[in-house]
């Protein structure tokens, strides 16, 4: 093989290589525009979903304050004022929510209102309110623990929307029912 074969030969193949290790601009620009666009579509669901995550452990601890505060009277005939005497282990205050018990703690017809306040205000975020009741089955006329859990309508970002913290339970002869601007989520 002539020399100027040889070079022309091993420039063709060197050429050939250069062209095949990378992308071209418009390759790049393509991927990109393909995630901007996916991303856009599911970055709104994301943030629902944490939001829907923090509002969990506020429904959780109210829940769970309602319970223990049926399970507190039933053993001292009184709900309790402090939440760590219920004996749950939950702390008053987290990132997003505060938790405080209010209420008329003791006597026939006591009613408690356990509170989850949002922290933030304008947070993307609902409040909840547990009430917990006594009251006479009608039959017997034995007293028993009646309890409720209602979730705020907006979230605090909404103007209207009611934090935790206004709303308390009052006694209602048949039992409990959510305040304005709440809905019932179990009993």
């Amino acid at each position: 093989m002539k020399t100027e074969l040889k070079a022309k030969f091993v420039q063709h193949i060197l050429a050939k290589k250069k062209g095949d290790e990378g992308f071209t601009l418009i390759e790049l620009l393509v991927v990109i525009i393909i995630i901007g666009i996916l991303s856009a579509i599911a970055l709104p669901s994301f943030l629902n979903q944490a939001n829907k995550a923090k509002q969990s452990e506020a429904k959780t601890y109210t829940g769970s304050m309602n319970r223990a505060q049926q399970a507190y009277f039933l053993e001292n005939t009184t709900f309790s004022s402090q939440i760590s005497s219920l004996g749950l282990g939950i702390q008053s205050q987290t990132v997003n929510y505060a938790y405080t018990i209010v209420g008329t703690l003791s006597g026939t017809g006591a009613v408690v209102t356990n509170q989850a306040s949002v922290n933030v205000a304008g947070a993307p975020l609902k409040s909840y309110v547990g009430g917990v009741e006594v009251t006479n089955i009608g039959a017997t006329s034995e007293a028993t623990t009646i309890g409720i859990l209602c979730e705020s309508t907006l979230p605090m970002s909404n103007t209207g929307a009611v934090n935790a913290t206004s709303v308390t339970f009052t006694n209602v002869a048949g039992g409990l029912s959510c305040p304005t601007n709440f809905v019932s989520l179990a009993k």
